[in-house]
């Protein structure tokens, strides 16, 4: 947190019109006009543990905040809660796979990638073991301040041989994701929404299917792509939205793997003229933007290149929504962006 930012605490806070105060704890996310799914990950890994017996779940203190308690009400005998102990859950996970289980490791990223990170590193990735970790309030989806908010999770475990990074926009993602991350033979890192989670792809892509390493397509537009993930693809769609009353066309392309990218969809994507915009719940420093940037660099291809992410900075508590526009991630922000900058 800055000096200024600490000076901003005891400052009275105005919210934007028709924004309502709400406690500074709160950990929810606007999600407007969409259908909302409960629980996702938990319902989905619970269902898929009913057919595959190789399936355990783990987490460190955090059933009912990561939705892994559905998993444990429906399969108690494959549950294992191993407190408030972060390198111990992730050892624990790489001995159960050792012993030819399909581990679901669940706490929250800001722990996950922090704490843990050495033993992800030497105990599951250089084992290449089939651990699956799950890890709830990423970048910045928490109310709760600099130790809960993970904004730099990404950049943290990105560097990790053998991990793959996968960062869902919605409920279809989270669900879909279970099965393709236990049918994937190596560890999954997977930034996890929770509890009501919105219902957004499918709206605009009925048809969409989640797959590890694969971008898509799910809005198509003229005057400018949005290359987006987790969350931030919900707010680009919104976006796009909100342009289109003015006649600015946005493509929206989400990326739901960050590692391994989908390079190829991408410099098929970018090639085409348009202003290209890198969208991330996550700092602007080691995340995607910077790893689309690497790319384009590498390809030779040369777009206008801008990106709304989070800044390299310890960000501070409160509302939501009022974060959401101090730090120019929310639907509002990203119009106003993305309109400033044609």
């Amino acid at each position: 947190m800055t000096a200024a930012s600490r000076a901003r605490k005891y400052q009275p806070r105005s919210l934007p019109e028709g924004k309502q105060a709400t406690s500074a704890m709160i950990a929810s996310l606007e999600a407007e006009g969409y259908d909302t799914v409960p629980a996702p990950f938990g319902h989905a890994l619970a269902r898929l543990a009913g057919t595959d017996p190789r399936i355990v779940g783990l987490t460190a203190d955090l059933s009912k905040y990561t939705d892994l308690h559905i998993f444990a009400q429906a399969h108690p005998d494959r549950f294992y809660q191993m407190g408030m102990a972060e390198q111990l859950l992730m050892a624990a996970a790489a001995g159960l796979a050792h012993e030819g289980f399909v581990p679901f490791a669940t706490t929250y990223a800001a722990f996950a990638s922090r704490r843990a990170c050495d033993f992800i590193s030497q105990t599951i990735a250089e084992e290449a073991l089939p651990v699956k970790i799950c890890a709830a309030l990423p970048g910045l989806t928490s109310g709760y301040g600099p130790s809960h908010q993970a904004t730099e999770d990404i950049a943290i475990l990105r560097g990790i041989p053998e991990l793959t990074i996968i960062d869902p926009c919605d409920a279809t993602d989270v669900a879909q994701m279970v099965p393709a991350m236990a049918a994937h033979g190596g560890p999954v890192y997977a930034r996890l929404l929770r509890g009501q989670v919105a219902g957004v792809l499918t709206r605009h892509k009925p048809d969409y299917r989640f797959e590890i390493g694969r971008a898509q397509m799910i809005r198509e537009g003229r005057d400018v792509l949005v290359v987006s993930s987790g969350i931030m693809t919900m707010r680009a769609l919104d976006a796009a939205t909100d342009l289109a009353a003015d006649g600015i066309d946005v493509a929206v392309l989400h990326c739901p793997t960050i590692k391994p990218l989908d390079t190829a969809t991408i410099m098929a994507e970018a090639g085409r003229g348009r202003l290209l915009v890198v969208a991330e719940n996550h700092t602007e420093t080691g995340g995607l933007g910077e790893a689309v940037a690497a790319a384009l660099l590498e390809a030779g291809v040369t777009p206008v290149f801008r990106r709304i992410a989070l800044p390299d900075a310890f960000l501070e508590a409160g509302a939501l929504p009022a974060l959401h526009d101090m730090y120019g991630i929310s639907r509002r922000a990203v119009v106003d962006r993305i309109r400033g900058w044609l």
